[in-house]
């Protein structure tokens, strides 16, 4: 199988490349073979972690751990963000050092994706040594291509944002006290006019190359591909660095210890860290996941910079809505954050990965609501799969304790021709859940699974199992049995397509099914079970109710 490759260091110098047919080169898929890399923003640590930085690690931990039951290698990123005026500003406040504000509020984010189940495989600081060298030799190619130049800005500048903005991109508004501010239209924070004399990235030269990317829809969902077509008309230059003086907390210019290098180009660069840069064998990154409010420093400055330098940029870029609270965004000036570590506490790391999975959205925000949290634990998690298990491993039923093999002809005589269609598109049901799980549809993918169970649920009440354990007829018997095939097999597939969404609660399920360890890949809940599993453990409640007293 051939693969092509673009080379994008021949387009960067290619004023209208896009009229030409892009160079290739042929390699195998061995060849190319790298790990699956997925990356989430890094996130800001002027303040404490709240479930919107969360649901952009679950949408990444979930496609990696994904990928590892399809049987592939992973490089799953996430961080944290640490320069700027912002984290300066912030570690003055609480009377820290910068440097120790950081290490306090970063250990925060750690311990929280840890105490979520995040299974990441590199976590990034761009206060680390390794981030800063890579920041700098990014810088250094970026100057010999000739991208960067020595000049002087002036505009409006907003600190909340790290971002100068256009005219077209701020408005006025009258505040509490009657007076009119300037503010960007995009965050509503406050800009202020700044002047000063710093390196410009000559942005405007790379409209027609940032066009030529897009026209590869490598944004999803494609709502927000409109706006960046109209964020690349009429570029201007980026001023990519800050007066030292005025914001020492960042990486200094190599060879100009009077420039700090803007903190979004600082940032930007901890995806090629995490990948050895500048050493490029794992660029570029099959997936980067963020979130709306990001959309232009990924999806105009990033790939641009990464053209300027000969890089490939990203092939796809994930951009998810936001969670409200009360309908307003949650946000840690606004004070209406809800904190991950008190929610996992009340509903376990099951239960919150579950529900956020199964209720957040790339396409329009996600409303966070006490009640909806306690309602979708207790009505899928609980009451349709713990309510199956229970039912298909009770003793009085399941008198074998296995998951009883199958009988084919008793599928026709004890199985009604729509029960015995449904059975046999459970195996259908895995392609199904891998192509939205890929597109990170994990709502639509676990209404899916749902909808299985909930199914399977209405089969065994349909055949009553514990009826038919009272009857002394064979043919009782292998009804029951039958009937128990059915159930247990749908819960065996649906616990394997789970594991990246609930990894513990999926494990206790298989392990209770009796399924080994080494038969739980994605192939695994392509085919039936290889033989009866002997189940194991006592009969275990898989999910408690939540929210009762």
């Amino acid at each position: 199988m051939k693969k092509t490759v673009l080379h994008w260091r021949l387009f960067s110098k290619c004023k209208h490349f896009h009229r030409r047919r892009p160079v290739t080169c042929h390699l195998t898929t061995s060849a190319c073979s790298k790990p699956y890399f997925v990356t989430t923003p890094i996130f800001y640590v002027n303040a404490a972690p709240h479930i919107g930085h969360l649901y952009s690690c679950l949408l990444g931990d979930a496609q990696a751990r994904w990928r590892r039951v399809k049987g592939q290698t992973t490089l799953f990123a996430t961080g944290t963000d640490e320069h700027g005026l912002k984290i300066q500003q912030a570690a003055a406040s609480a009377n820290l050092e910068p440097q120790i504000f950081c290490d306090s509020i970063s250990q925060k984010f750690q311990s929280t994706f840890d105490a979520a189940g995040i299974k990441y495989d590199t976590f990034v600081r761009t206060t680390a040594p390794a981030h800063r060298a890579a920041v700098h030799a990014f810088w250094h190619k970026l100057v010999e291509a000739g991208h960067i130049y020595h000049g002087s800005y002036s505009g409006w500048y907003s600190v909340p944002d790290e971002a100068f903005l256009s005219e077209d991109d701020i408005e006025s508004r009258t505040i509490v006290d009657g007076s009119t501010v300037k503010v960007s239209k995009d965050s509503g924070h406050p800009v202020s006019w700044t002047e000063e004399k710093n390196y410009m990235f000559r942005l405007s030269d790379f409209q027609e190359q940032l066009l030529y990317w897009l026209n590869s829809s490598p944004i999803h969902p494609i709502q927000f591909e409109q706006p960046v077509r109209h964020m690349i008309q009429n570029l201007t230059d980026l001023s990519v660095t800050r007066d030292r003086h005025r914001l020492p907390w960042g990486i200094a210019v190599p060879g100009d210890e009077t420039q700090t290098i803007y903190v979004w180009l600082d940032a930007l660069v901890n995806y090629l860290t995490v990948a050895g840069y500048p050493a490029t064998k794992l660029w570029p990154p099959d997936c980067q996941i963020i979130g709306k409010d990001i959309l232009r420093f990924h999806a105009v400055y990033w790939p641009a910079f990464l053209i300027a330098a000969g890089l490939e940029p990203p092939s796809k870029l994930i951009v998810h809505s936001h969670w409200l609270v009360d309908n307003v965004k949650m946000s840690k000036s606004l004070g209406n954050v809800v904190d991950p570590m008190e929610k996992i506490s009340a509903f376990g790391v099951d239960g919150l990965r579950y529900f956020m999975l199964s209720e957040g959205s790339l396409d329009s925000d996600g409303l966070y609501s006490e009640k909806r949290v306690i309602e979708r634990i207790n009505s899928d998690l609980a009451n349709t799969l713990g309510n199956l298990l229970g039912r298909c491993t009770a003793p009085v039923v399941n008198k074998e304790q296995q998951l009883p093999p199958l009988v084919e002809d008793n599928l026709f005589e004890f199985l009604s021709a729509e029960d015995r269609d449904a059975h046999k598109s459970l195996y259908i049901l895995p392609d199904s859940i891998d192509h939205l799980y890929q597109d990170y549809y994990f709502t639509k993918a676990l209404d899916l699974v749902m909808s299985r169970l909930h199914w399977a649920n209405s089969f065994v009440q349909l055949h009553k199992p514990w009826e038919l354990a009272k009857l002394s007829n064979p043919s009782d018997s292998d009804q029951l049995l039958t009937v128990l095939h059915v159930a247990m097999e749908t819960l065996r597939v649906c616990g394997i397509l789970l594991q990246p969404v609930v990894p513990d609660l999926s494990d206790r399920l298989l392990t209770r099914l009796g399924v080994p360890a080494g038969e739980r890949q994605f192939s695994d809940a392509q085919r039936p079970a290889t033989s009866g599993y002997q189940l194991l453990g006592d009969r275990i409640v898989l999910q408690k109710k939540v929210g009762q007293s």
